[in-house]
């Protein structure tokens, strides 16, 4: 097992910049989210539309909906993504403002007409304050419980602090907020990872299913993980998804 430990600690050095993850590709494979996050947000989004990207990450996905940056305004909690996007996104006109854990939003009231939230935490009753009324929410999330068995087998006891997170609930809060659900979906998804390095990789950036995370602490894991990995020619997870597309009433 010795030959993969060198591996796996260059793996935890690496970082992914924004919320790009297509380092991976070839490395991993998920099955497919059976609906089409950019396709609901396009087909409502009005080239006047005044739009709001909550946790944009670096951008990338905003950027591909070419929508006019003199209308198009952004969030970002994370230092290192949101001084990603002053140096690319505001010197295209994109507006650009840092959110921290209240998740309370810089922007007026009743000033949006759409708003978009893929895997960002958000505050319901903020959302609701600075959309225009009839304006529109489109969240796509990551549910509470997304690779817990994959997290307990490197901490057995784990419990994810948003374990009660699911889209059931949040149709519920939706409702009781002042919103009519418009599109509601989720999935479980099969997510196999072809190379421990992979997982290394993935549980350091993503702290909050892998609290404490380094190749130090669980090598035995890892050791025990490359076994079955060389059994099976894979590690397999799960992950769950969820959106929802809903009208400020």
């Amino acid at each position: 097992m010795e030959k993969y430990h060198e591996i796996w600690l260059e793996e935890e050095r690496k970082s992914i910049e924004g919320w790009d993850f297509s380092v991976l590709d070839g490395r991993w494979e998920s099955e497919a989210i059976p609906w089409d996050y950019q396709a609901e947000i396009q087909k409502r989004l009005k080239p006047t539309d005044r739009l709001l990207d909550l946790g944009t990450g670096g951008g990338e996905f905003l950027l591909t909906l070419n929508h006019p940056y003199e209308l198009t305004c952004v969030t970002e909690g994370y230092p290192p993504n949101l001084e990603i996007c002053k140096n690319k996104l505001e010197p295209l006109g994109i507006t650009v403002k840092g959110v921290d854990e209240s998740n309370h939003l810089d922007y007026p009231d009743a000033f949006f007409d759409l708003v978009i939230d893929r895997h960002e935490a958000y505050d319901l009753s903020e959302v609701k304050r600075v959309l225009k009324p009839g304006g529109v929410f489109i969240t796509q999330q990551v549910g509470g419980r997304n690779n817990e068995e994959l997290s307990r087998w490197f901490i057995p006891d784990f419990v994810s602090e948003y374990a009660d997170f699911d889209g059931q609930s949040q149709k519920t809060v939706f409702i009781e907020t002042g919103f009519r659900i418009e599109m509601y979906q989720e999935a479980s998804l099969r997510l196999k990872f072809f190379d421990v390095g992979t997982v290394v990789f993935y549980a350091k950036n993503i702290p909050w299913e892998f609290p404490g995370f380094t190749v130090d602490v669980y090598l035995p894991r890892l050791d025990a993980l490359q076994a079955l990995m060389d059994e099976q020619g894979y590690i397999q997870s799960m992950e769950y998804r969820f959106i929802i597309v809903a009208r400020k009433v």
